[in-house]
C-alpha cells in the first residue's frame, strides 16, 4: 500500500531525543477497510478502494450499501482510491498506520479552510488605496477596464471571489512518530484543512528513489 485516509486532529509540539522542539500535526489515520480491488487485467491499472469513517446505512444510497455488503464491510463515509505497487491487499482487510515508519516522507492532501467571498486585499494581498484626504477606495480593487483596444476585461484578472475550500497537497512532509496502537500519525509541520477534516496521506514518490 502507498496511502491511507485519516482525520486531522490538530497541532501540538513534541521534543526530539536531542531536546529540540518539533511542531507536529496529529492525524487519526485509519483503520481503513479495503472495499474493492482494481487489477491490471480487468481495469488496466492496479489500485484499491479504501473506506474510512463509519456511516449509517440510512444516510447512503442503496447501490453504495450493496457495494460495501459485497466487500463484507460496514458502510463507510469516505471512499478513495489508491494505487498499489505489488500485491493487492484482500477485499475486506484493514489498512493501518503500520504501513508508515518514522522518518519517512509523505504527501498530504486535504481541502483547505473555506473563507467564503473575500475581497482583493485578503484574497490576493493587494496593498489597498490611500486612507486619508477623503479617499473612499481603501479596499477596492481599482480600475479593471482596458482602453478602446481591446476594450474588454482580460481573463484571469485578480478580483474578489470565493476563497479557500480548494484541494491542496503539501509534499515531502516527515513522519515524526507512528503510534499503531492508537491509529495516530504525527507529521512535522502543518497540513491543510480544519480540525476534523478528511486527509489523504501518500508515500512520497521522490523520497523512495
Amino acid at each position: 500500500m502507498q496511502g491511507i485516509l485519516g482525520k486531522k486532529i490538530g497541532m501540538t509540539q513534541i521534543y526530539s531525543p536531542e531536546g529540540a522542539l518539533i511542531p507536529v500535526t496529529v492525524i487519526q489515520a485509519g483503520p481503513c477497510v479495503v472495499v474493492q480491488q482494481k487489477t491490471q487485467e480487468k481495469d488496466g491499472y492496479s489500485a484499491v478502494q479504501l473506506g474510512f469513517g463509519p456511516q449509517k446505512p440510512q444516510r447512503m444510497t442503496k447501490p453504495l450499501v450493496g457495494h460495501f455488503a459485497k466487500a463484507g464491510a460496514a458502510p463507510q463515509r469516505h471512499i478513495v482510491e489508491f494505487p498499489v505497487d505489488g500485491d493487492l491487499p484482500e477485499v475486506g482487510s484493514e489498512v493501518t498506520v503500520a504501513i508508515f515508519e518514522q522518518g519517512q516522507k509523505v504527501d498530504v492532501s486535504a481541502r483547505s479552510k473555506g473563507k467564503g467571498f473575500q475581497g482583493v486585499i485578503k484574497r490576493h494581498h493587494f496593498a489597498g488605496g490611500p486612507k486619508t484626504h477623503g479617499s473612499q477606495t481603501w479596499r477596492r480593487p481599482g480600475s479593471i477596464g482596458m482602453a478602446a483596444d481591446p476594450s474588454r476585461v482580460m481573463k484571469g484578472i485578480k478580483m474578489g471571489g470565493q476563497t479557500g475550500f480548494d484541494n491542496v497537497t503539501v509534499q515531502n512532509l516527515e513522519v515524526v512518530e507512528v503510534r499503531p496502537e492508537d491509529h495516530l500519525l504525527l507529521i512535522r509541520g502543518g497540513i491543510p484543512g480544519p480540525n476534523g477534516g478528511l486527509v489523504k496521506i501518500r508515500c512520497a514518490v521522490k523520497a523512495q528513489k
